[in-house]
């Protein structure tokens, strides 16, 4: 089992102000070790550590982790593709083979930053050095990037969490006709990931999720749904076990070589883990 999609920080007020007093929870330090235990209870193989904060200094956090813990597979990092040196830093960060690809929170910029031309000039990079690229929205922002992913059609792209669907609200419609569009695009995958905490954290049933599910295995077809726990966010509304076992029992009769392509090996396609 992989998991495609977890965070590590050592927890700053300032730098981490986006973990508000209702997730106090999340109000600490979460490192390598305090996963340990998620990971032996639920037999994760490897994982991916996706960046949490918009800086290099992240990078190399993430880096000198994953020197001391063989789980973690790969990083999903940051750099400014709005750099005028953005080349150099790409050229930089490929000498690492542990880095797989970059991500920017584009869910909290204005709209009509997907037409930004020097990130788009920043994202046309990506390709020439094999990275891939997590796409972070909300749902509102996913007509943009239908439009951003069209100009990329050879450029390997993932969307976090389904693309926050309003789960909370039963809200689907225009979600829906969003996500079977962008998914036309066989570049595109999709991370069954970060559901739970946008449906109500504690009172949520696993029924909330099932039409979302139909949705996206619908559109993406089973090779390119890939697993992911977003692990320590995963803690406010139920934790990483009642996530898991959420989505295997939404796939409790599909093949057993269905459920081993959405839990590891479409993150190891994906990824380029292929070392594994």
């Amino acid at each position: 089992m992989i998991d495609a999609h977890i965070h590590f920080w050592k927890y700053n007020k300032i730098k981490d102000d986006w973990i508000t007093d209702e997730m106090k929870l999340l109000q600490k330090d979460f490192l390598p070790q305090d996963f340990k235990p998620v990971l032996e209870e639920n037999n994760v193989n490897g994982v991916i550590a996706v960046q949490a904060d918009q800086s290099e200094n992240e990078n190399e956090f993430l880096m000198e982790l994953s020197k001391n813990n063989s789980f973690i597979k790969g990083i999903v990092g940051w750099v400014d593709f709005q750099n005028e040196n953005i080349e150099n830093k790409l050229l930089y960060y490929s000498k690492f083979p542990v880095i797989k690809g970059f991500r920017h929170i584009v869910q909290a910029e204005p709209h009509g930053f997907f037409r930004n031309e020097f990130f788009l000039n920043g994202i046309k990079l990506l390709k020439k050095f094999n990275f891939t690229y997590d796409i972070l929205i909300y749902e509102n922002q996913l007509k943009e990037a239908i439009e951003f992913v069209n100009q990329f059609p050879e450029q390997k792209f993932i969307i976090d969490h389904c693309a926050k669907p309003a789960i909370k609200n039963k809200s689907i419609n225009e979600w829906k006709k969003g996500i079977n569009e962008i998914s036309q695009n066989t570049n595109v995958y999709c991370k069954l990931s970060g559901l739970t905490t946008e449906a109500e954290w504690n009172t949520w049933e696993e029924k909330d999720f099932y039409p979302y599910f139909d949705c996206v295995f619908e559109s993406f077809g089973i090779n390119r749904l890939v697993f992911g726990s977003d692990w320590p966010v995963v803690n406010i509304s139920g934790g990483f076990s009642n996530w898991k076992t959420l989505l295997k029992n939404y796939m409790l009769d599909f093949t057993k070589e269905e459920r081993e392509k959405v839990f590891e090996k479409n993150a190891i396609e994906f990824y380029n883990l292929k070392a594994l």
